[in-house]
């Protein structure tokens, strides 16, 4: 998306400097990157970035509203409400296909977005990593509103850890050790100290829980940093769901991630949305007829995640068997961009920002990014495992366009 970036990039790349770029990934982790690292970065215009920027800025005066949990209450399953929940949410992420429109000029369009933490921990290595084997000119950073790695990395710390010691924190998982985001967990700990720890490890005493350290001594948790999705904790065996049960009693701990957000603030809240970078989209359950253009449209579950059971090519009685439709959306279809130059055919590209809320802030700000790059029909990991110039990375843009004021709107002037 930046030509003479994405030129300079491709000729002087290299096989030996991917293979350095993993080298540096793995050094600290060693075999806990369970998924593929696309070869170069991507390099996004002050303008791209700026209409994602502001997409994300009129999602969040929507969020912010007086009526949005009002109008999110549905969302929440009956027996998925856990309680206490957070005034608002401490990370949201928003994921964007970058598309070309009528006038051939490059329009980002969402495609979900989620209240729940993502790759925090992993895109600080990978930055790190990207910038030490690649040439990055000065111009361009990873990172929004005016951060850098050691002022982000105190702003995570805050949010995940709170006002506790570190080592009363948890990042709560299933199974985290054989995930595929495992090198996120180890990233997260090593920058702030927390403890990463299996729900069935869980200790419950009254409301108060425990875990066992490394030396056996047990150790009372203050406060929850969730990295658990519910819809895979109930495809778990019996005695993980069980123990998974606790999280649905009033207990005494902090949330740094409470999970009604998961739910909240979904696929579920796009069909309340209006805007010329989000697809239309319509609750299953309310339709009134079935859409004649079908072709351009996508059927996706409300509350799934890393793309599972998206439907690309829908058909009527894809729809009209669906036992839950108040489960699912119907989306308009969106045309991934194949405009990432690589040595062979050309890439798509999403770009996932991920934002932070601080306690008591008025709203949330942008933090860093996620890149997925891909040449099949679905963006993500898990896709296209026999290309090249494909899988996860991270997006560069010019640092002025990554600041915002914090009330609504892009701010391109440099700090």
């Amino acid at each position: 998306m930046v030509p003479d970036q994405r030129n300079s990039f491709n000729q002087k790349f290299s096989e030996q400097k991917y293979a350095q770029l993993l080298s540096e990934l793995n050094k600290n982790f060693v075999g806990a990157i369970d998924f593929r690292v696309a070869e170069t970065p991507v390099f996004i215009d002050a303008h791209c970035n700026k209409q994602m920027l502001d997409t994300c800025d009129y999602i969040i005066d929507t969020i912010t509203h007086s009526d949005f949990q009002a109008l999110t209450d549905a969302s929440i399953p009956a027996n998925k409400n856990v309680p206490n929940q957070t005034a608002y949410p401490h990370f949201l992420a928003f994921d964007f296909g970058i598309c070309m429109n009528e006038k051939n000029e490059i329009a980002p369009q969402l495609i979900e977005m989620q209240g729940f933490p993502s790759l925090y921990g992993y895109q600080v290595l990978l930055d790190d990593a990207t910038r030490t084997v690649y040439e990055i000119p000065a111009p361009f950073s990873a990172y929004y509103s005016g951060l850098n790695k050691t002022s982000y990395l105190q702003k995570l710390q805050s949010i995940i850890v709170g006002n506790h010691n570190p080592k009363n924190v948890v990042l709560l998982e299933i199974k985290p050790h054989t995930q595929k985001t495992r090198i996120d967990f180890y990233a997260t700990e090593a920058f702030t100290g927390v403890t990463i720890v299996c729900i069935t490890d869980i200790i419950k005493e009254g409301d108060t829980l425990f875990y066992k350290n490394s030396d056996g001594e047990k150790i009372d948790i203050k406060r929850i940093y969730n990295r658990i999705i519910f819809d895979e904790l109930d495809q778990m065996p019996s005695e993980i769901r069980e123990a998974g049960r606790i999280l649905f009693e009033n207990l005494n701990v902090e949330w740094a991630g409470h999970p009604n957000w998961f739910y909240r603030i979904s696929k579920y809240t796009m069909p309340l949305l209006q805007h010329p970078n989000i697809p239309t989209s319509y609750y299953v359950n309310e339709l009134v007829s079935i859409p004649e253009d079908l072709e351009n449209y996508v059927l996706k579950p409300l509350f799934s995640f890393a793309g599972a059971g998206v439907i690309i090519d829908v058909t009527n009685n894809d729809i009209e068997s669906l036992p839950d439709p108040a489960n699912w959306m119907l989306q308009k279809k969106v045309n991934y961009a194949p405009i990432i130059k690589t040595p062979t055919t050309p890439a798509k590209v999403e770009i996932r920002l991920l934002y932070l809320w601080e306690d008591g802030a008025a709203r949330p700000f942008p933090a860093i990014n996620i890149a997925r790059l891909s040449k099949g029909k679905m963006i993500g990991v898990r896709y296209n495992q026999n290309e090249t110039w494909v899988g996860g990375s991270i997006a560069y843009a010019p640092t002025t366009s990554y600041i915002t004021n914090g009330e609504g709107s892009s701010n391109t002037s440099h700090k």
